[in-house]
């Protein structure tokens, strides 16, 4: 299967710059995908701009970043495009959990490539984000090869991943309410069994506090957690990740937000400061 063209689904203009939703065909992930493009005002061919790719939890879509964080007003003034793709594979031949649970199938890819059936021939979201969805973007709209990554939750997980495995291919990484440590708490352990099987050595190059330990790149992260979230101290469990990087010497800032959750009125509270952060680096 080829990457097919690119259909636009909508678009709206807002704050001066262009936000644009696209269906394609997916190469490596075997289905349709959908993706949001956000393109601040004067992004061209003579003045590209670098993107921040948001990466979004589990149950969620690519609309529920574009619709909720409130980002496009502070993208527009940074000249920033922001992508936000799909969380999995999704279609009529993509394979969903029998039991339609919210955290395993569809809408729970984890950022990872499945090795096992009937998962492995769809569910390689890892590739997707990190190689054929930029690929497709940097050929397609006004935008350079500096990008960034940052995400919430699962899509946090992925966020850490994908630069942790990657040296030299972001500028900056941030998360909101990460899954650090998914072999040890039951989201990661139930994703990790269906997609890798149950060789636990297996899911380590998967897991954000075994990568920080031997990580060729030292690249800062940010990472904000409410202190009121309902799955910090059972799926999330940031302290993990904080004791690898003291360990190891890795800058990382870890902000416990008094009162807050895991909600998207948590992520609008505090994108701004994550963007003018990917920004600093992105135009350094």
């Amino acid at each position: 299967m080829m990457t097919g063209e690119l259909t636009l689904v909508a678009a709206n203009k807002t704050f001066g710059g262009w936000n644009k939703r696209y269906r394609h065909t997916s190469a490596t992930l075997g289905c349709e995908m959908v993706f949001t493009i956000f393109l601040p005002p004067g992004a061209s061919a003579e003045s590209p701009v670098p993107v921040v790719y948001w990466l979004s939890g589990l149950t969620c879509t690519d609309e529920n970043f574009i619709t909720k964080a409130g980002a496009q007003r502070i993208a527009a003034e940074l000249g920033l495009a922001l992508v936000a793709p799909d969380t999995s594979p999704r279609g009529e031949d993509v394979p969903d959990d029998p039991d339609k649970a919210y955290d395993f199938g569809l809408g729970a890819g984890f950022y990872l490539n499945a090795t096992q059936q009937p998962w492995s021939s769809h569910y390689r979201m890892y590739d997707y984000v990190v190689a054929e969805l930029p690929t497709l973007i940097e050929q397609a709209f006004p935008v350079s090869d500096v990008r960034s990554v940052m995400g919430h939750s699962m899509g946090g997980h992925g966020a850490l991943i994908c630069a942790l495995r990657n040296p030299g291919r972001y500028c900056a990484v941030s998360a909101f309410a990460p899954i650090v440590n998914p072999m040890a708490v039951p989201w990661g352990q139930k994703a990790f069994s269906g997609y890798l099987g149950l060789d636990r050595q297996s899911w380590r190059e998967w897991d954000a506090s075994v990568l920080m330990e031997t990580a060729a790149e030292r690249l800062p992260i940010l990472i904000d957690q409410g202190d009121r979230d309902d799955f910090l101290d059972t799926q999330l469990r940031p302290e993990i990740l904080q004791e690898v990087a003291a360990r190891v010497g890795h800058p990382m800032t870890v902000r416990m937000q008094a009162g807050y959750d895991h909600s998207y009125y948590f992520i609008a509270s505090f994108i701004e400061d994550h963007l003018r952060y990917h920004a600093e680096a992105l135009k350094g």
